[in-house]
Order: structure tokens, then C-alpha cells, then sequence
């Protein structure tokens, strides 16, 4: 099949698992009651993308949700036609594996999501074995979605190693801005040297769209025309998610974003503490979701 995603998406992003049971509802020990509150907390991020559809978006409009405490949202994002991503990857996990082992590719079908998601933390920098390991385990999946007609939804973060830190004295903005972009073009070449073949990349935010332009062609190099790119949020305020939708939205190669805790954190956390009702948080969410999509297309 034909590697790539064709138009544009704009991607509200509800995965979360395990840092969304710690960090918003401080969960160590789930009870039955957490569950079902975590599972009407996915409801309210998918309400507040239904109620941003329901007012008219543009194509590409879609959402990414997990399983866990997902599925019905899942099954419903099915329905409306959408697209809609699910993940992979097991949460929490420094080298990628399988969330529900060898029965991976039986999830995926009865789902059948436009995209599996995986998010893989990948470094130059990291040890041989550890590449190695999450090159054949990504292999695999790539392998087994294109040759079942699926694509792949590719999360890349490279996190810093101690000795590219040390290369600016300790300072994670200008890592950031200096070498992560420089990084990601080495590990795409690794990752891809590996087997493993996405069809949109999500890619944490890059400030200059010079980098951006350098990523994206990478991206679509030998024979990949119909590969994009999507700008992921990393839960960063809006001035900066701003900033990095600007600089990749006028790249060729660049299809949108794929973010989530910039729109629905404030809402989400609202809701469960008791300071802002369903419908309000339904309401924010949209508004949010809805800005990101205009500052994207503006920049264009």
C-alpha cells in the first residue's frame, strides 16, 4: 500500500492513561469509582470535540483516544466518520511495548481505527540494545498494519541524554530549540533504518520553520510523497503551542497537529475538582480545540 495520510489533520488527543489517572486525578490505587469517573472524563474531552464538530470544522477534524477508558468513545468516533487514532504502546514505559502483547493486532481490528498510535522515546544517543529492541518490536506492527491496509500514527520524542544536556550547560529550552531538531532528523533515519514506516509523524513542537521544512522533507524522502507531519503540544500554554503550530503550518509536508492537554487540562480538571460544570467544560474544550485549528490555518 501506499505510505501517508492524504489532507489535513486536526487532531483532539485523549490518550492518556497512566499520567492522566496520577497527575489529574492523583489515582495511586483505582477503585471501581475512579474507573468510571476516568471513563466519563474521556466522555467529556469526546463531548467537547462533538460540540466543536456539531458547529462546523474543517477536514481532518478528528480524535485520539485509548482503549482503557475509551472504548465506547472509540466506538462512537467510528460512527461520525471521523478520524480517529488509538494507542498502541503500553503507558509509562521507557522502551516501547505492546499495550496488550501479541494480541496487539486483534485490538487494532475490532476497533479498526484510521490509525494505530504509538509514542516511542528514541535518542541517538541510547544504548544499541535498547534501539534495537524497539526497532523490531516496531517493525512489527508497521509490518503487520500495512500489510492489513492500516497506517501508522508515529509520536517521536527525543528526550535529552546527560551528555547532550551537558552540551548546553543544563538548559532545556535551548536543547530544545538547538540540538532536538538536529536529533530528530538522525533518529528518523535510525528508526526508518529499522523497518519501521509511519505514515504521519507526530512531532514535537520545533520553534524555527526552517527546522520544520528539514523535518517534513526527511519525512517524504525516497519515495515517501504522501507522508506528513502533525505538531503534538506536549501540554505547553498556548503562546507556544502558538508558535510552534506557526512555524510548521507553512511547511509542505505539514498536515496540522495532534494536541490535548493544552485544550482540555484546565477543563477536564475544572469538571473533576467542582469549580465548572459539565457544560461549561464541554464548552471550553471546543472553544480551545477550535483556536488551535484557526491559529493552524492562519498561518498556512
Amino acid at each position: 500500500m501506499d505510505l501517508g495520510y492524504a489532507g489535513r489533520l486536526f487532531i483532539l488527543a485523549s490518550d492518556h492513561r497512566g499520567s492522566f489517572k496520577k497527575k489529574v486525578f492523583g489515582i495511586v490505587k483505582e477503585t471501581p469509582a475512579d474507573t468510571a469517573r476516568l471513563r466519563d472524563a474521556k466522555r467529556l474531552v469526546w463531548e467537547g470535540f462533538k460540540s466543536a464538530h456539531a458547529a462546523g470544522l474543517p477536514a481532518g477534524a478528528g480524535f485520539l483516544v485509548d482503549e482503557e477508558m475509551g472504548a465506547a468513545v472509540a466506538r462512537e468516533a467510528a460512527t461520525l466518520g471521523v478520524p480517529f487514532a488509538m494507542p498502541v504502546e503500553k503507558s509509562g514505559q521507557d522502551v516501547f511495548d505492546f499495550e496488550y502483547g501479541d494480541d496487539f493486532a486483534a485490538h487494532i481490528a475490532d476497533f479498526d481505527p484510521t490509525f494505530a498510535k504509538v509514542l516511542v522515546r528514541w535518542n541517538p544517543d541510547d544504548d544499541p540494545e535498547v534501539k534495537a529492541l524497539q526497532g523490531a518490536r516496531l517493525n512489527r506492527l508497521s509490518d503487520w498494519l500495512h500489510d492489513s491496509g492500516r497506517k501508522l500514527l508515529f509520536e517521536l520524542l527525543v528526550p535529552a541524554s546527560a551528555r547532550q544536556l551537558a552540551l548546553v550547560d543544563g538548559d532545556a529550552g535551548a536543547y530544545d530549540s538547538r540540538l532536538r531538531p538536529m536529533l530528530m532528523l538522525e533518529v528518523i533515519g535510525e528508526i526508518r533504518d529499522a523497518g519501521v514506516e509511519p505514515d504521519v509523524w507526530k512531532i514535537e513542537g520545533v520553534d524555527a520553520t526552517g527546522d520544520c521544512d528539514l523535518i517534513a522533507r526527511l519525512a517524504r524522502a525516497g519515495g515517501r510523497g504522501g507522508v506528513s507531519c502533525v505538531v503534538l503540544g506536549r501540554g505547553a500554554d498556548d503562546a507556544k503551542v502558538d508558535a510552534w503550530l506557526r512555524a510548521g503550518a507553512p511547511v509542505q509536508g505539514y498536515a496540522g497537529f495532534a494536541i490535548g492537554r493544552s485544550i482540555w487540562w484546565d477543563a477536564v480538571v475544572g469538571w473533576h475538582q467542582g469549580t465548572m460544570t459539565w457544560e461549561a467544560a464541554v464548552a471550553l474544550i471546543a472553544r480551545n480545540y477550535r483556536r488551535f485549528i484557526d491559529v493552524y490555518l492562519a498561518a498556512v
